[in-house]
This record gives C-alpha cells, sequence and structure tokens, in this order.
C-alpha cells in the first residue's frame, strides 16, 4: 500500500468520531461494548494506568450508545462510525443498543487546579457543558416550570453548589422525560480532582463534594441504564463509593476487560506491519510490552503510537521514553525521595531486573498512600510503574511478586534516582573530599565516598557506568575545578580529570576508577589503575601545558565500598 493512502495516527486525539471520520488509524476495542452490555453491573469502573486508552473507549462508548440530538432537535446519526468494526458482527441483540439512550459525558481532568475554589469552577463548567448540550429538552413541553428554571440556573453557572452535586441525577431526569429511555452517565478521569486535591491540601473539601457528585448520579438516580467510570486507582469504596451495591471494579489486579485498554501482541503485529515496520517488533517488545491484564500481554499504546508515527516519518530511528513525559512520573521521583534503607534495597533490585514482592489490596485513598512504604508500592502497580509476574496468598492477604515492565520504564525510574542523587548532592558539603584530593589524603577521600555509596541507590547492577557516574555527580561543581569524564588524553583516556583554570598555580588530579570482583581484590584493583596512569601517560599534557602539581589516584569499588590509593 502507498504511503500517501495509509491511515494517518492520531497522536493525542481522544475523540473516537473524529479518528474515524479522519481515516485515522484505530486499534478495535469495540466488543466492550458487547461485555458492557451483557454485564449485570449497573457500574463499571475501569482503573487503567495513564495514556492507556480509556478516553477514548469512553468516547467509542458514548458514540454507540447515544441518541444524539443537535441544537434544533435533529437526530445525529453515528451509526456509520462502526462500519466495518467488529461490534457490528455481534447480532440483533446487541445492535439493537446502537443509538438508542441519552448519554451524559462527563470529563474531570480539568479540575487539577492549585485551590478548590479553581478546582470547582471547572467543575462546574464540565457539568455546564453537559447541560449546554442537551438544551434541546428546554421548551418542548417535557420539563416543569420548576425543572426548566432549575435547568437555566445551572447553565447560568450561578447556582449554588448543591445544585451542582445533584447536577447529574436531574439531567439524567430531564432526559428520562425527553427520550423516553434511562441515561447512560460516562465519567472520564474521575480520580484526577481527588489527586490533585490530595497534593494541594484541599482532599476533604474536594471528596465531599465528588462524593454528593456521585450519589446523586449513580446510587440514588432512578433514571439510571449504565455507567462507565475510567480512572487510574481505585479509590476506596467508603471514601467516593459509599453505598453503592452495584459497583464492579475492574482493574490490572482483576478484570473480565483485558484486552480492552492497551494494544495486545497481535494487534501490534498488525500495526508494525501497516505501517513496514514488522523488523521492529523485538525492539518494541523491549520498550513498550510488560504488562499482564488478565492473561493478556499488553504493550502501552501511547508509546507505540508515538513509536510508530516517529518510525514511520523517520523522525528518529531508535526508540525513546515516551511516557517519561506523562503526568503523574512525579510519584517514582518521590518513592525515590522517601526510601528507607528497605525501599532503596528494592529499587536496586526492580532497576537491576529484579523481582520484589509486596502486599497488594486495591482499596486505597490518597490519603493513605503516604502513611507506609507498601502503600507506594500499591500506587506504582496501579499506575502502571511496576507489573505483575506471579502471586500468592499469605493468610487473607494477597502477595504479588513484581518486576519494572520494560526498557521505557526502568528509563523513568533511572532518571528520577539521578535527580534524587544530584539534588541530594547540591546539598552536600563535599570540601571534605576536596580537600582530601588535594592533600593526598586517601583515607578521609574513601571514607567520604563510602559514606555516599552508602546511602544512595544503584543501577546497571554495580557495573562501571553505575560508578562512573556516581563520581562524576560527586564532584560536578565541587568548586575551584573543572570536571571532565573521560577526556583524551595522552594514549588513552583517564576516567575522570579534575582540573583548575588557573596552569601556574593550578591543580591537576586524575582519578582512575577499577572495579574489585570482591573485597580482597580492591587494592590489587587500585594497583592496577595506577599502573594504567603511568603506562598510558594520563599526567603528559597536563604537565607539557605546564600544571605544577598533578595528583594521580585509581579508586577501586566492590558493591558499596571503595578503597583509593595514590601514586607515590
Amino acid at each position: 500500500m502507498s504511503d500517501t493512502i495509509k491511515k494517518k495516527i492520531s497522536i493525542g486525539v481522544e475523540d473516537f468520531k473524529r479518528i474515524i471520520d479522519k481515516n485515522g488509524y484505530f486499534v478495535d476495542k469495540t466488543l466492550m461494548i458487547q461485555k458492557l452490555i451483557e454485564s449485570e453491573a449497573m457500574v463499571t469502573l475501569f482503573t487503567r494506568p495513564r495514556r492507556f486508552g480509556k478516553t477514548l473507549n469512553q468516547f467509542m462508548i458514548r458514540r454507540f450508545f447515544e441518541d444524539e440530538i443537535t441544537e434544533k432537535g435533529e437526530k445525529v446519526d453515528n451509526g456509520y462510525l462502526f462500519d466495518g468494526l467488529k461490534i457490528t458482527e455481534c447480532g440483533e441483540e446487541i445492535m439493537k443498543h446502537s443509538q438508542q439512550y441519552p448519554v451524559i459525558f462527563l470529563t474531570l481532568k480539568s479540575a487539577k487546579q492549585p485551590t478548590y475554589e479553581l478546582a470547582y469552577a471547572e467543575l462546574k463548567k464540565r457539568i455546564y457543558e453537559e447541560f449546554d448540550r442537551h438544551q434541546y429538552v428546554l421548551g418542548k413541553g417535557v420539563l416543569s416550570k420548576t425543572e426548566e428554571l432549575r435547568f437555566q440556573e445551572i447553565l447560568s453557572l450561578k447556582a449554588e453548589e448543591d445544585l451542582y452535586t445533584d447536577a447529574l441525577g436531574f439531567l439524567s431526569k430531564c432526559l428520562f422525560k425527553y427520550h423516553g429511555k434511562n441515561t447512560i452517565i460516562l465519567i472520564d478521569e474521575y480520580d484526577v480532582p481527588l489527586e490533585n486535591a490530595y497534593f494541594e491540601g484541599f482532599y476533604d473539601k474536594m471528596i465531599k463534594f465528588i462524593r454528593s457528585l456521585f450519589e446523586s448520579a449513580l446510587k440514588t438516580n432512578p433514571y439510571l441504564e449504565k455507567s462507565v467510570i475510567t480512572g487510574c486507582l481505585r479509590i476506596s469504596k467508603e471514601s467516593i463509593f459509599t453505598g453503592l451495591n452495584n459497583l464492579e471494579t475492574d482493574s490490572v489486579l482483576h478484570t473480565r476487560y483485558g484486552d480492552s485498554f492497551g494494544f495486545t501482541q497481535e494487534e501490534v503485529e498488525e500495526l508494525l506491519a501497516y505501517y513496514g515496520l514488522s523488523e521492529q517488533l523485538e525492539e518494541v517488545k523491549q520498550w513498550y510490552d510488560g504488562y499482564l491484564f488478565n492473561h493478556f500481554e499488553i504493550y502501552n499504546p501511547w508509546s507505540l503510537l508515538k513509536y510508530v508515527n516517529d518510525r514511520k516519518d523517520h523522525v528518529t530511528e531508535f526508540a525513546l521514553p515516551y511516557w517519561s513525559n506523562t503526568s503523574s512520573n512525579s510519584i517514582v521521583r518521590e518513592m525515590v525521595g522517601e526510601a528507607d534503607e528497605d525501599a532503596k534495597r528494592d529499587l536496586e533490585t526492580l532497576i537491576n531486573g529484579g523481582t520484589i514482592e509486596k502486599q497488594v489490596h486495591e482499596d486505597i485513598t490518597y490519603g493513605d498512600i503516604h502513611q507506609t512504604q507498601d502503600n507506594l508500592w500499591n500506587f506504582l502497580f496501579f499506575t502502571g510503574y511496576l507489573k505483575k509476574v506471579g502471586e500468592r496468598k499469605d493468610g487473607n492477604n494477597l502477595q504479588l511478586q513484581m518486576k519494572i515492565p520494560n526498557i521505557e520504564i526502568a528509563t523513568i525510574y533511572e532518571n528520577s534516582i539521578s535527580y534524587w542523587f544530584d539534588q541530594r548532592m547540591k546539598k552536600t558539603d563535599r570540601s571534605p573530599l576536596k580537600h582530601a584530593l588535594e592533600e593526598g589524603d586517601c583515607e578521609a577521600a574513601a571514607d567520604f565516598i563510602n559514606r555516599q555509596l552508602a546511602d544512595t541507590i544503584s543501577f546497571y547492577d554495580y557495573a562501571e557506568n553505575f560508578y562512573h557516574g556516581f563520581m562524576a555527580g560527586l564532584l560536578v561543581n565541587i568548586g575551584g575545578y573543572s570536571v571532565k569524564s573521560n577526556r583524551e588524553s595522552g594514549n588513552g583516556r583517564p576516567d575522570i580529570v579534575m582540573q583548575t583554570a588557573n596552569i601556574r598555580k593550578g591543580r591537576v588530579i586524575i582519578l582512575e576508577l577499577k572495579i574489585a570482583g570482591s573485597i580482597a581484590e580492591m587494592e590489587a584493583a587500585c594497583d592496577r589503575g595506577l599502573a594504567q596512569i603511568e603506562e598510558q601517560h594520563y599526567a603528559e599534557p597536563f604537565t607539557t601545558e605546564g600544571y605544577p602539581e598533578v595528583k594521580k589516584y585509581a579508586l577501586s569499588f566492590y558493591k558499596k565500598e571503595c578503597m583509593v590509593k595514590k601514586a607515590e
């Protein structure tokens, strides 16, 4: 197929109708609609990580069910949007529900604001937009005068708060009077205002509003047909879904809709083949695969589409960590920053490809997240930063074996650890290390380095790259010196060179790093490093340049131990 007529990849487009109308590439998830119709649950809450297609699926559900009416009262036919899609093969019992119900579609993501007043104002606007979209019910003689006045008051954006908390239930009633059918209520990103409110300090106010909003829409609403709610985290029933007995939660831990969010192996292979990128399957698998929802192997859809879009247009020839630019990565940074000794060991295990075991539970509130380290592990699992590789029951508790899903997520951990280390070094007085190296005090230099090693989080499994990055970070902006890594010098490359700007009265310090296989081998490793400095003539360019003093050190490392030895 010619490139000019291939479907476009709609990056960031979440409206199903727009993707179909613009001939965009669509991965068919319509069979989840059949499951929703056949489900006994009145309210289904889907929790999945960010950028996993939740909003797109909500738009798809809306376009299938909605009996859409324009401002002029004319019916909109959206049936063509599903031509050729899997749902149309499910038979009359399913297709008879197409375009048959009024739909309320509410997204709460704009409530990410610094104050309750601003967040509440955004929520009012979103409610207003749904009332505005359904204004066709006014002036038709189906609503009472009181109901019309109440409708108009909500449209004014000046109504009291209780009218907005009851708004979804009230709008359902108005729509029932016009359509003669119960309403389908779709709520997207339901947890964004709660997560934001927790971090901004007005959690109690926001949860009170959201709880009341949900009660009117989902608990005490006789005009509700079905509801689908999407978010990243399940907020515990006691906190927000109080008394909602008809709720079914579908999460990454327990799911009947394993293939409905994210891309399956088959869908990825089809996508890559369509754009002539089948040879990149292994790279894609290493970078963006790794999730297991029920028995389905799932890829991150956002990153995969970004990757394919860039590769097909030759914007890049490599896989990149696209998810690292999405929101909520701060939780990893926070986890690293707050890690105690046990958590640091767990992080080291994870980042070096290992597995940890933690108790996991779905009922959690944002207020619980920081109460224990285990709650943070819960958060990382449900938001996609860890994947399940096994599970077992320990009494009444569920224990999960978890690891980092793929290279993309591993880079987020590594970047978070590097950021944490850089921030810590800015606050650490490193003058004792500088003075020790200037004075030739190997014991003091080693003591300082060992204290920092004991408190850091290692990755690359103690490979040379880790120690090189660690020492470069320890010495950056140390004062009085420019620090260069792997600078060409003599016949080879010294690992690190510290160099004063002044030459005649200046100083150069050369550091050669070696890894030992055991504690017993550390001194021999230092001797190899010192011999290399001499054999490779690392000091020669600096003495030739006119530096009167060139100090030469070898540093050997074994796990979190360092030995420092100087050339005599």
